[in-house]
């Protein structure tokens, strides 16, 4: 079984994405890792060149920010890396700047490749999801929050991400996937403050219009994790490659995971996908088989 990791990423220490964790936690289970690496304004290059791993291939590409509308661009650089995997690879492991893998899960994500790598009727893996908020020993849990994604495809080139890259399509539909038993840690909402707000203001420019972002995008010094809807404490492990950067946090954010400001339909709502595992309403970019 041979696999191929891809991922993309552009001014990764300006903002503070978590790459290099994320691309070292999937290393294991990869024979190679295609990293599609953006013209950047800070040393991203560098940075992916200096992970120590004869695996990593890079490929150098330009974005096109003209590509504004619902994020295109990303699922045009993540095409980018998917077509760059060497062609005898069975599977392909997508993962994001902001996304990590917990080592304890990589057998089962290995048994689950070698268990499918023969089923034709098997498009895709998929993973669970969990959402850090503000610090790391927060999960936010409301229901405006995906709770499952593919991320690892077959070597078939009739796929392609999907809208803004969350998830994929074959032929512009849905693919036919297997749930596994592992999670991914998304770490997308742990900044510092600071490297938070500019993301968002930076971001949000791959969406939407000038006009809009002036609009919803407040300009201020910090960006304010308070406005939060509903969190869970996290009382788990994290991620051993991400020890290191959990050990530098310099800013502190506390919330009353007791305190929902939810209103009596969310809360009902919330309830019945805790107590029976039903999102009522859940959009799902995939087909589970």
């Amino acid at each position: 079984m041979k696999v191929s990791g891809f991922t993309i990423v552009r001014n990764a220490i300006k903002y503070d994405y978590p790459i290099v964790e994320a691309i070292m936690s999937i290393l294991p289970l990869c024979d190679e890792i295609i990293v599609c690496v953006g013209k950047s304004d800070d040393d991203t290059l560098g940075l992916i060149k200096s992970i120590d791993s004869s695996k990593i291939k890079i490929i150098e590409t330009v974005w096109d920010d003209t590509l504004r509308e619902g994020g295109k661009v990303l699922a045009d650089e993540t095409n980018k890396a998917f077509a760059a995997i060497s062609k005898d690879s069975d599977w392909a492991f997508y993962i994001q700047g902001d996304e990590v893998i917990h080592e304890k899960h990589l057998p089962s994500i290995k048994s689950a490749m070698q268990q499918y790598i023969n089923n034709k009727k098997v498009d895709g893996l998929l993973f669970n999801y969990k959402h850090f908020w503000g610090s790391y020993n927060y999960i936010a849990d409301s229901r405006k929050w995906y709770r499952k994604e593919i991320r690892i495809i077959k070597n078939d080139k009739n796929i392609s991400s999907y809208k803004d890259a969350q998830g994929f399509r074959k032929n512009d539909d849905k693919l036919n996937v297997k749930q596994i038993d592992a999670s991914i840690y998304h770490y997308g909402w742990v900044k510092p403050p600071k490297a938070q707000q500019a993301k968002q203001e930076t971001f949000h420019k791959l969406w939407h219009t000038d006009e809009w972002m002036k609009q919803n995008v407040p300009q201020v010094e910090q960006f304010d994790y308070s406005p939060i809807d509903s969190l869970k404490e996290f009382r788990e492990t994290h991620p051993q490659v991400m020890q290191q950067r959990i050990n530098k946090i310099n800013w502190q954010f506390l919330f009353d995971s007791t305190k929902k400001k939810q209103s009596l339909k969310l809360k009902l709502l919330m309830f019945i996908e805790k107590t029976f595992g039903w999102k009522v309403g859940e959009y799902k970019n995939y087909k589970i088989i």
